[in-house]
C-alpha cells in the first residue's frame, strides 16, 4: 500500500485542507502482509471521522491500511471539523465540498473509478451519519454504504434538546432539521428502496448512541429499506470501530 497526506486547496471552502489517502499496491516481498491492484482505475472507499476527529484518525486508531492491502481498494479520509458533514449556517459548505468537490478532486489526483459499483462510504460517530446521509441524497453514486455508532437521529436530538445549542447553532442554525436534507429519517421517504445502495448500521450496545441506531433501523425497516444490522456489546471507542471495521469491510461488494 501507498500511503499519503495530501494538502490541497478546496475552492468550495476558499481554504486548504487536508486529505489522508491509502492506494493498493500489488507486492510480494513484504513480510507479513500481501497487496493487490485490480485492474483498471481503483474502487475507492471514502471513509468519515467523527466529532473530534480528523483525517488521520482512521489511520492512527485502527489497523485500516492493512485490513484494505488484500482488497485492492483505495481509501480517502477528509478533513471536515466539527460540520456533521453539513454546509453550516455560520461557518463552511461542508457537505457541498464532501459531496460535490471532494470526489472530483480525488480522482484528478488519483487513479480512482467513478462507477458506482466501484464506489463505496463509511464512517463512524458523526461520520456514520455523514455516510448515510451522503448515500440517501445521492444513491446514484455509491454501491454501499455503512455506518458505525452514528449519530443517526440529528433531528430527534435536536428535539429533545440533548445536543450543545452551540453546537446546533452554528452547523444548522434556528431553522429545525426535522424534514430537510439533514434528516436521515425524512430522506428514507424521498428514494424508492429499489434505488437506494446496500446499508450496513452498526453499533455496541453500550454505546449511548444505540437508540439513534435502533431509531434509524426501524424507521428503514417501515419503508421497506433493506438494512444490514450488526447490533451487539460495544461501547463509544476505537477498539470497537478497530473491530467493526473489518466486519465492514468483509461486507462492501468489492469487485463484485
Amino acid at each position: 500500500m501507498a500511503l499519503l497526506r495530501c494538502d490541497f486547496f478546496s475552492d468550495v471552502l476558499e481554504l486548504s485542507t487536508s486529505m489522508t489517502v491509502i492506494l493498493p499496491q500489488a507486492t510480494s516481498a513484504q513480510i507479513g502482509l500481501s497487496g493487490a491492484v485490480r485492474s483498471g482505475e481503483f474502487p475507492t472507499l471514502y471513509l468519515l471521522h467523527g466529532l473530534s476527529d480528523d483525517d488521520t484518525t482512521w489511520l492512527r486508531r485502527t489497523s485500516i491500511e492493512r485490513y484494505v492491502a488484500p482488497l485492492g481498494l483505495a481509501v480517502v479520509m477528509p478533513q471536515v471539523n466539527r460540520s456533521f458533514y453539513a454546509d453550516e449556517v455560520h461557518g463552511n459548505r461542508y457537505w457541498t465540498f464532501l459531496s460535490d468537490e471532494l470526489p472530483a478532486v480525488a480522482r484528478s489526483f488519483f487513479r480512482f473509478s467513478d462507477r458506482r459499483e466501484d464506489t463505496f462510504v463509511a464512517g463512524l460517530s458523526m461520520g456514520g451519519y455523514g455516510a448515510l446521509k451522503w448515500a440517501l441524497r445521492q444513491p446514484s453514486r455509491f454501491a454501499a454504504a455503512a455506518s458505525l455508532s452514528g449519530a443517526l437521529d440529528v433531528a430527534g436530538r435536536e428535539r429533545s434538546g440533548t445536543w450543545r445549542p452551540d453546537l446546533v447553532d452554528r452547523v444548522f442554525g434556528t431553522t429545525p432539521v426535522t424534514g430537510t436534507g439533514d434528516d436521515l429519517m425524512w430522506l428514507l421517504d424521498q428514494t424508492d428502496p429499489a434505488d437506494l445502495p446496500a446499508l450496513y448500521v452498526g453499533c455496541g450496545t453500550e454505546d449511548d448512541l444505540i437508540e439513534d441506531n435502533r431509531s434509524f433501523v426501524a424507521a428503514a425497516a417501515e419503508r421497506g429499506v433493506d438494512v444490514t444490522v450488526d447490533i451487539g456489546p460495544g461501547e463509544h471507542e476505537w477498539g470497537y470501530w478497530d473491530r467493526a471495521i473489518q466486519d465492514v469491510l468483509a461486507w462492501l461488494p468489492v469487485g463484485r
